[in-house]
């Protein structure tokens, strides 16, 4: 009689402690950003499978394993489950963002941008031409963004205003190569300034499909891609997120086209989705990526067009330019150290 109130008593302490450490975990999963809570899922599928393959093999009761489908499930769900009044976004709306560009307090344009993380240093990605174009003199000398600054209701943002110049000088990074200027800046972020609630994603240089010249680096043309920014303007104003557009690879990825830095996509655009992503769907698992299954490909630039096309009789050809994202390593790299007394 003793021995089974002992175990009856060992029973009992043990389904007080599972349910406090269901309090625990629930608490916990709560609490988390929703992008670690993102990753946490596969994690916890590939671990709730090595158990479930231990446990088969094992010499337990019907019962046990009943008991440890039930837990996974619970679990799965807590991971999965949405708090009060949260916002369920895919984590690749959050890297892009609309940017207006301004001469003093003058509205000159709109445009797209994206963030690129590099060795703990964040960067704001768009076309050079948003910043600078010197045919048609648009200079502008500052630009407005908007974040997001709680996860669980997006229709919270705050507008910051970025000085493009300092001490008279450009405050974003630019590129040249063989072929002349490349249509793609960066300028590196303070995180210091931005509010400590940021909700953002970001891409880095483990997005990047490296353009091998001469080589279509496994990528081959017609393969379908996805655009993500604010053509016209045009945008989710309420939870201040992007709209996406499909598009396909219409020239030989790894091959500059007609010399130039950059490939082809077939796809609609218009006017403010200069400086968006261009990105393929991957296979590599999401938490390898940081919540981004995607790879990075391009930045766009513009559309495309044949100079003597008769406007009456011949439609646009429809195409349009994106940059080789690989050029990012380069616009990234750390500057130099300013001598002593400069």
């Amino acid at each position: 009689m003793r021995n089974l109130q002992e175990a009856t008593e060992r029973i009992c302490e043990l389904k007080g402690s599972l349910v406090a450490l269901d309090a625990l975990s629930a608490a916990l999963l709560h609490v988390l950003p929703d992008e670690q809570r993102a990753r946490l899922r596969p994690v916890f599928d590939l671990h709730a499978e090595v158990a479930r393959s231990v446990l088969v093999h094992a010499p337990i009761s019907e019962h046990t394993l009943a008991s440890f489908e039930s837990g996974v499930a619970r679990t799965a769900a807590l991971i999965g489950a949405a708090a009060p009044g949260e916002q369920s976004v895919e984590p690749v709306l959050l890297t892009t963002l609309r940017i207006g560009t301004f001469e003093g307090a003058r509205a000159l344009s709109g445009a797209t941008g994206f963030f690129f993380e590099r060795d703990g240093r964040l960067f704001l990605v768009t076309s050079r031409h948003v910043l600078i174009d010197e045919p048609s003199g648009h200079r502008p000398d500052r630009i407005e963004i908007e974040l997001h600054t709680d996860a669980h209701d997006l229709t919270r943002v705050v507008r910051l205003s970025l000085l493009l110049y300092r001490n008279g000088r450009a405050d974003w990074r630019q590129a040249n190569d063989a072929a002349g200027p490349v249509d793609v800046a960066v300028l590196e972020l303070d995180r210091s300034v931005l509010p400590a609630s940021c909700v953002l994603q970001a891409f880095s240089p483990a997005h990047l499909q490296t353009a091998r010249t001469g080589t279509n680096a496994g990528i081959e043309v017609g393969r379908a891609l996805r655009i993500v920014g604010f053509p016209l303007g045009f945008h989710d104003t309420l939870h201040h997120l992007p709209v996406v557009r499909q598009a396909a690879i219409a020239s030989s990825f790894g091959l500059r086209f007609q010399g130039r830095g950059f490939f082809l996509t077939d796809a609609r655009t218009h006017r403010g989705t200069s400086g968006a992503p261009v990105l393929l769907r991957t296979d590599a698992p999401a938490q390898a990526q940081g919540g981004l299954p995607w790879a990075l490909l391009g930045i766009h630039s513009s559309r495309l067009d044949m100079g003597d096309r008769d406007k009456d009789s011949d439609e646009s050809l429809g195409l349009n330019c994106a940059w080789y994202a690989d050029v990012l390593l380069a616009l990234t790299e750390p500057r130099p150290a300013a001598p002593p007394g400069t």
